[in-house]
């Protein structure tokens, strides 16, 4: 459970770095990382473990 709420946390990271770096504000962007506890498919298959690997987003429009 560790290790998968670190791969979540560095995989977050590595969306947000990357969104910075193509010129999104920091203060712009709120990361979260769920690890193992929010899958969207079982994790009893390659293939659901797959879908689980995912980043999502949220674009919230301030006005």
């Amino acid at each position: 459970a560790a290790k998968n709420m670190l791969l979540s946390e560095k995989r977050s990271k590595a969306v947000k770095a990357y969104l910075v770096k193509k010129g999104v504000p920091a203060d712009n962007i709120l990361t979260e990382w769920f690890g193992q506890d929010q899958p969207i498919a079982p994790n009893d298959t390659e293939a659901g473990r797959q879908k689980n690997r995912r980043v999502e987003m949220k674009i919230i429009f301030k006005e």
